[in-house]
């Protein structure tokens, strides 16, 4: 279950690199239409989720530390203020649906909100691969007598 966790938080951690690269491309898309951010939006809304639950099921299968497992599952939470974060920054146009400044200064948080998630699961892949690593095999201690040479 261990190697089932270390792939998985892999696997985590290039579906956020992803969306990096699919809000890109929805941002550069000329015309942008609806379905300029499509990808990023499965992504966010589907793909993320679902890895995230799955590098929280194996964390515990794994037998993480409840550190560790709380963690993995909290990209969740993070989507979710994504989605409300995305909401209100749409949701800050003024009456022609054009962008305000407080509608861009919100949409900003939705990146430094995307960063935190990353490094989130940086923290989480991190865990995965020491716990996955073997543990040192501890020397037994050498009862030395008096006298003798150590």
């Amino acid at each position: 279950m261990r190697k089932a966790f270390v792939i998985v938080s892999i696997l985590l951690l290039v579906s956020f690199a992803l969306q990096f690269v699919f809000a890109a491309v929805g941002g550069f898309t000329k015309p942008a239409g609806d379905g300029a951010y499509a990808l990023h939006s499965v992504n966010g809304m589907a793909v993320i989720p679902v890895l995230t639950m799955l590098t929280a099921l194996f964390a515990a299968l794994a037998k993480a530390p409840g550190r560790i497992i709380g963690l993995a599952v909290l990209p969740v939470g993070l989507v979710v203020v994504q989605a409300l974060i995305a909401m209100l920054a749409n949701a800050s146009t003024d009456a022609a649906g054009a962008s305000t400044p407080l509608g861009l200064t919100i949409a900003g948080l939705h990146a430094v909100n995307g960063i935190i998630a990353v490094h989130v699961v940086v923290g989480v892949l991190r865990a995965a691969r020491q716990l996955d690593r073997p543990e040192p095999v501890a020397a037994a201690p050498v009862t030395v007598r008096e006298g003798e040479p150590a």
